[in-house]
């Protein structure tokens, strides 16, 4: 007996190999390999690079078991461990695909998302990168289907599409490049203010940049923009009946899931909406993005009758938001005329000290913010002594910082004080 096996009648050994077809998706081939069950996972992939002898950075590529709806990402695990025999059909896929997704303004941006994680990771990488607070208070959804529209349904979905479109770069969530943008998420959350209106902007223009998405406003995700034209609101898929409705709730990704497990393919169009109504932590000085999308969202789900509302309810919502604009302008306008008067006292504390520590003048403005209170009055002061017929006299007394200081009549109050006490801070 060979050290390879024993030797069959075909010529060939029993040596315990057999073949694994590994499919290749971005060459479009198929890849046979002989192997035992004892190889792991980064083995084979190993040993397919050097097949395919193709020069390509494979390290965002990892093995996906379709039958099973499985990643293989424990590099480690042997293929017996997976239970992997000669039937499987394996493919060799980037992690990272293209989605199209639909935000809660209903405007659509392509994102490249990890198909290998989880949906609530996912999900905290795309919040991460539109500078959304809370990533777990939203979620990925299908897209619902208008069974009225079956035939044509290609052609419809293109036409909504196209019609609310919106034309920028690629967007990347964790990648770490131009596009993100970890400015509310770092220790200072430092916010960023618009120059026009002194509104919060957060930095959408580092990933928007000049492109036609911005419209030279890097924070168009931060503002509502104005309803489609009746034609393309009645296009739009509008549920008729409560089990229409409940159909939308049907199509909510499991968090727990990856993308790949849930069959959604490579573009497919995802709507990321609010899941979960119970928001922690609102504030409009970091929240511009996030309170915009939410309104949005409670706006398309009045117009499109995905919730139950009365008309007074529809005008309340309108009178409310009709309200705010106004209030918006009218701040703008403020701002624009008194834009010294418009600091909080936080930052003219600390302006007031920089320029304290630099030498410098403070304003008359700022330098009330940080005067030491004084408070005065007159007060009868007793001082006992031996043999002394005298009660008490009357003192000006001026409490300022740590010191009481007494003088004979509030006209000296500018002199040198007759008794001062210091008090222990």
């Amino acid at each position: 007996m060979a050290l390879d096996g024993i030797r069959m009648p075909d010529g060939c050994y029993a040596d315990g190999t057999w073949e694994l077809s590994v499919h290749v998706t971005d060459l479009g081939r198929d890849v046979t390999l002989r192997v035992t069950g004892e190889i792991h996972i980064g083995g084979v992939m190993l040993r397919l690079v050097e097949k395919l002898d193709v020069k390509k950075d494979w390290s965002d590529h990892a093995l996906w078991w379709e039958k099973k709806k499985t990643w293989l990402l424990k590099t480690h695990w042997t293929l017996d461990k997976y239970g992997i025999q000669a039937d499987a059909k394996l493919q060799f896929t980037p992690q990272h695909k293209l989605l199209r997704l639909q935000l809660p303004n209903m405007k659509y941006v392509k994102v490249k998302v990890n198909f290998s994680d989880r949906v609530f990771k996912a999900v905290s990488d795309i919040c991460k990168t539109f500078n959304i607070r809370h990533p777990e208070e939203l979620s990925l959804l299908r897209k619902p289907r208008d069974p009225s529209k079956k035939k044509k349904k290609k052609l419809d979905d293109q036409c909504e599409d196209d019609t609310f479109e919106l034309e920028g770069p690629l967007i990347t969530p964790g990648s770490g490049n131009i596009y993100s943008s970890p400015g509310l998420y770092s220790k200072t959350m430092t916010p960023t203010y618009d120059a026009h209106d002194g509104s919060p902007l957060s930095p959408t223009s580092a990933w928007f940049g000049d492109s036609a998405l911005s419209e030279g406003n890097p924070g168009i995700l931060a503002v509502s923009q104005p309803v489609t034209s009746p034609e393309s609101l009645a296009k739009m898929y509008k549920p008729q009946t409560l089990l229409d409705k409940a159909k939308i709730n049907q199509g909510w990704l499991d968090s727990s899931r990856s993308l790949m497990e849930q069959e959604v393919k490579e573009n497919e169009a995802l709507l990321l909406r609010f899941k979960y109504y119970s928001f922690f932590d609102l504030n409009p000085k970091y929240d511009a993005i996030r309170i915009n999308q939410l309104y949005e969202q409670s706006k398309w789900a009045i117009l499109l009758e995905e919730i139950e509302c009365t008309e007074e309810e529809m005008m309340m919502f309108a009178a409310l938001q009709y309200h705010i604009n106004k209030l918006s302008i009218m701040s703008s306008e403020n701002h624009l005329n008194h834009s010294d008067k418009d600091v909080d006292e936080v930052d003219a504390a600390l302006s007031d000290l920089e320029i304290t520590l630099e030498g410098g003048k403070t304003s008359t403005i700022l330098g009330d913010i940080t005067s030491i209170p004084e408070l005065a009055d007159y007060i009868k002061v007793f001082k006992p002594k031996k043999l002394t017929l005298k009660g008490y006299k009357p003192y000006w007394c001026t409490f300022k910082d740590t010191s009481i200081s007494c003088y004979k009549s509030k006209e000296e109050s500018n002199g040198t004080p007759a008794h001062q006490m210091n008090l222990r801070g």
